[in-house]
């Protein structure tokens, strides 16, 4: 049986990290582990949470130890005013820190892969295989405000079942069928419903997160580098793949037939494959 650990922060993790780093900001993140072996760590996307990858961490859990983790103002993680990828990059440089992990591959989808791009430009000895999903280190036109606006335009706390939060939601969605995606973030809290997002400041850092920090112009990120990407998707274009050499000139490119956006979810077993493939890739193998 495959042992499923749960690392939530608590008050005691912001006074020691607080008293015992120099570095600004750093959020001590929420994570699930499963598994055993060389350190894979998962970032998800916007509106996500790392318990969205349990599949994926489960069929990677025999031949590696797999954190799903929860990138601040997302899932159990603490929220914070500020959300841009250099600050949530320190966040996943102190979690590694913290578990005193060794070069682990750093697996990131769409914001998370923006995230996991901006910690092995910024912190290169962190990152031993970095594994980007259906994203590139480019700006991206704001899809995100319209999903923001939704959430924010209902009431969930005065609304009496999931049900009828799902038809609301439903109705402001410019994709409805991303309506069940996002009430995995609907929570009971205190007898009624509420977001486990931190919307306002989401909102707010919508710019940021369309873009990628111009702070990393010119730097590089000499380790193996995969992308994974689906063939149907339209984030990640030809002129998109040629971002990659010149910040990570040691990238692959892996593409995922007949799946979109979404490729971990739409096509599973060939994901998984390639994702095998990438991590074959890592130190030590």
């Amino acid at each position: 049986m495959i042992k499923l650990e749960h690392r939530i922060p608590d008050a005691t993790d912001a006074t020691d990290a607080a008293a015992s780093s120099v570095r600004p900001a750093a959020l001590q993140l929420a994570f699930e582990v499963t598994g055993d072996g060389p350190a894979v760590i998962i970032l998800h996307g916007l509106f996500g949470s790392g318990g969205n990858w349990r599949t994926v961490a489960r069929a990677l859990a025999p031949r590696h130890r797999v954190y799903c983790v929860d990138l601040r103002n997302h899932g159990n993680s603490p929220w914070s005013d500020s959300m841009d990828y250099l600050a949530m990059a320190e966040d996943v440089r102190a979690l590694i820190e913290s578990q005193r992990l060794s070069s682990p591959t750093v697996v990131g989808h769409s914001m998370g892969g923006k995230t996991a791009m901006a910690l092995a430009l910024t912190s290169p000895s962190c990152v031993g295989n970095l594994v980007v999903v259906d994203i590139a280190p480019v700006a991206y036109a704001d899809r995100f405000t319209p999903y923001v606006e939704a959430m924010r335009s209902i009431d969930a706390a005065a609304l009496a079942s999931r049900t009828e939060v799902q038809r609301r939601l439903t109705e402001r969605l410019p994709e409805p069928a991303t309506a069940p995606f996002l009430l995995q973030n609907l929570i009971n809290r205190n007898d009624h419903f509420d977001w486990r997002l931190n919307l306002a400041a989401i909102g707010l850092a919508v710019p940021a997160l369309s873009d990628f920090p111009a702070a990393l112009q010119g730097r590089r990120f000499e380790g193996p580098t995969t992308l994974i990407h689906g063939s149907a998707s339209d984030y990640v274009r030809a002129a998109d793949i040629a971002a990659f050499p010149e910040r990570f000139p040691a990238c692959r490119v892996h593409t995922i037939e007949g799946a979109g956006h979404w490729v971990h979810a739409e096509q599973p077993r060939a994901f998984v494959d390639a994702l095998n493939q990438a991590l074959a890739r890592s130190p030590g193998g």
